[in-house]
């Protein structure tokens, strides 16, 4: 098992501590740096400014969000990182949520997320292939565009730039089991937001027909400290967040996952006190074992201790969350 940072996005502003957090994993061995976006700062950027400070790590985006770029759009930043970090690039993708979606990017949720993610990912493959020029009769993602304002003059074409690698690995976020199965299908890896060793069997059965080198990445935030009700208390402060605040009501796919790992009215009332303005009882809603079981928090035996039960299961490459580089030292020497 692997290890990689996750730095995640940036709240109010810049961290002045990622450079030297990246820089940090990469002296320690770790295998991969990962940065991500939500609606403030986006993913390639703060990457691409960490390529720049550091050699051999490889980089990720863990996610991008497909609703931000078309796939054409994706898949150059992502040729381009690639060549400008000499091969490192992993390309982490998401749908998110129609919160998102609409209310920020301003696009419609697609009915079908299966379809529209497939048809994503079709168009990245084939502008990293750079075998013809790039055509989808798709049903979200036509190629040339097809709707009924097109001029009827588009043209397929091949990307100018030649991909450094036409295997650049593509993983996807997905919660559902349907999208998990699907991940499977069409991508390298899979990008889990919540992933618990001691409930392995709540991904068995989509992760069956995973091939060979197919990369299971799931983000753990991390924090050696000897009081582990503190510890948990930045885990909590962030399901709280995405179980409450990101998502309507009626359709959070963040709840939906929490409640198929055993917590259902759990979920339920941490959206109702988010939603009412109640977040410090949201946090304190959730429950310690859930933050616990998708966490590696508490003292270094402790997490040595849990440490084992991840690397019993089929991850391949557990990215870490912290910002706190005694934290990675541990997870370092403790993965070794």
């Amino acid at each position: 098992m692997r290890l990689g940072l996750a730095l995640g996005y940036w709240g109010r502003g810049p961290d002045p501590r990622h450079v030297e957090l990246a820089q940090e994993a990469e002296r320690l061995g770790y295998d991969s740096v990962w940065t991500a976006e939500a609606w403030g700062s986006d993913a390639f950027t703060a990457l691409t400014w960490i390529a720049a400070h550091t050699s051999r790590v490889k980089l990720g985006t863990a996610i991008a969000q497909m609703a931000a770029r078309t796939p054409t759009a994706t898949a150059m930043q992502a040729l381009t990182l690639d060549h400008l970090s000499g091969g490192r690039m992993r390309l982490g993708l998401g749908l998110s949520g129609p919160q998102v979606v609409e209310g920020w990017y301003g696009r419609p949720f697609p009915a079908s997320p299966l379809t529209a993610t497939r048809e994503y990912v079709d168009i990245v493959r084939q502008v990293l292939r750079r075998e013809a020029p790039v055509t989808l009769d798709g049903r979200f993602h036509p190629l040339p565009y097809r709707g009924p304002d097109a001029t009827g003059l588009g043209k397929p074409l091949k990307p100018i730039t030649h991909p450094r690698r036409a295997d650049l690995p593509v993983l996807l976020g997905a919660e559902g089991p349907k999208n998990i199965a699907q991940t499977t299908r069409i991508a390298d890896g899979w990008l889990p937001l919540y992933w618990s060793p001691y409930r392995t069997d709540a991904y068995e059965a989509p992760l069956a027909g995973a091939p060979d080198g197919f990369l299971v990445a799931p983000m753990a935030l991390a924090r050696v400290c000897d009081d582990v009700a503190e510890g948990l208390l930045p885990v909590k402060g962030m399901l709280a967040f995405y179980i409450g605040g990101m998502g309507h009501a009626a359709r959070n796919f963040h709840a939906d996952l929490m409640s198929r790992m055993g917590y259902p009215d759990e979920a339920r009332r941490i959206q109702d006190l988010f939603r009412r303005g109640r977040r410090a009882e949201a946090v304190r809603a959730v429950p310690d074992a859930f933050a616990d079981a998708i966490s590696l928090t508490g003292p270094r035996a402790r997490i040595a201790d849990r440490l084992a039960a991840w690397r019993e299961g089929p991850v391949t490459d557990l990215l870490i969350t912290t910002r706190d580089p005694h934290t990675l030292r541990v997870l370092a020497e403790l993965n070794t």
